[in-house]
């Protein structure tokens, strides 16, 4: 059988390539891909070319431990349906739709054990957002936000939104969203945010200022997840003495120029890096990548983010679709590639 699978074959440029495809192997099953979701985070550092070549891709998911090279298959957040079963898998994994850390193509086999079975009140659509909300559940974990806190998050892309999603649901006394677009901001206040704003306006500082005064003022907890270096001096700057800056962001090849001095020096803010590939040390011992799945799926049924996407597009079509994403970043949210049946 014959298979479509996208590629990145440079910088700004995306095609898809038809290939060659076996059965499953014995302990394989055969996934019909129904969605994916494009990740505008890394995906788009690739597709500019941005992203560093001296490491791997991901060290956890065996189909991306290769270094950063063109031609590159990427995405990790496929859902499909089991149309064929290996003779050693058990039969019941027959017509399961199913979610996978995978690339974006219209088949694909894998071992049951690197699939995540969907529950049946989740479309597919909902179930590829998956990685993004184990990402937002990260952010939590990692920022230990404390009931009556003032939290800010900056970046109100896919994961901003989520990570909005589910701070919204927490006591909070002050819950703030910063974003250029929009767009993005009136999606976070229709998700919880007490107010939201244009980091590029003239007025945000002190807009910021008169939500997070009080008798210890500034952001008692601070995330960073724009994509954007210059956001990061922005955190430090509203987040209070003594408070902590959770930064998400993955900014590739792009620099970050901070002035640590004058405040920062003697603010004992703490900078924290969050990335979902690993789980917090000191969360190990109740934690695993599997019981944070499962929650993360739980919330998705909660949260219930399919309004959260602008645009779908035929895999056919990736092109255009990586096209809008990095050159009308004010128009998309979440893009989802879709494949014929």
């Amino acid at each position: 059988m014959k298979r479509q699978a996208l590629y990145f074959t440079g910088p700004g440029r995306v095609g898809v390539r038809e290939e060659e495809l076996s059965g499953p192997a014995p302990d394989e099953v055969l996934v019909q891909t129904i969605a994916s979701a494009i990740s505008p985070g890394t995906e788009l550092l690739i597709y500019r070319n941005q992203a560093p070549t001296d490491i791997t891709l991901d060290e956890t998911i065996p189909d991306f431990a290769n270094q950063i090279r063109y031609p590159l298959k990427y995405g990790y957040a496929a859902v499909g349906r089991v149309v064929e079963v290996g003779s050693k898998v058990d039969a019941s994994w027959q017509g399961r739709l199913v979610f996978s850390f995978h690339a974006h193509e219209s088949y694909f086999h894998k071992n049951p054990s690197e699939l995540l079975t969907v529950p049946e009140d989740l479309s597919p659509e909902e179930a590829a957002f998956l990685p993004n909300m184990e990402t937002a559940v990260n952010f939590l974990m990692d920022g230990r936000p404390l009931i009556g806190e003032r939290v800010v998050v900056f970046g109100q892309g896919v994961v901003g939104l989520l990570t909005t999603a589910l701070l919204s649901r927490l006591p909070l006394a002050n819950l703030i969203t910063l974003d250029r677009f929009s767009l993005r901001r009136e999606k976070a206040i229709a998700l919880g945010a007490h107010a939201s704003f244009d980091p590029e306006s003239s007025e945000m500082l002190a807009q910021l200022n008169d939500l997070l005064g009080g008798d210890v003022g500034g952001a008692d907890l601070t995330y960073e997840l724009s994509g954007n270096p210059a956001a990061l001096e922005q955190s430090i700057s509203c987040t209070g003495s003594h408070g902590r800056v959770v930064i998400g962001s993955w900014y590739g090849q792009k620099r970050c120029d901070l002035n640590l001095g004058g405040r920062f020096h003697r603010s004992r803010i703490r900078l924290v890096s969050s990335q979902v590939s690993t789980i917090a040390p000191e969360l190990t011992g109740r934690w695993s990548k599997s019981r944070r799945l499962q929650l993360a799926l739980q919330l998705l049924r909660q949260v219930r983010p399919a309004h959260l996407i602008t645009h779908r597009f035929p895999l056919a079509r990736a092109a255009q679709a990586y096209a809008l994403i990095d050159q009308q970043p004010e128009d998309a949210v979440q893009v989802i590639l879709t494949y014929d049946s």
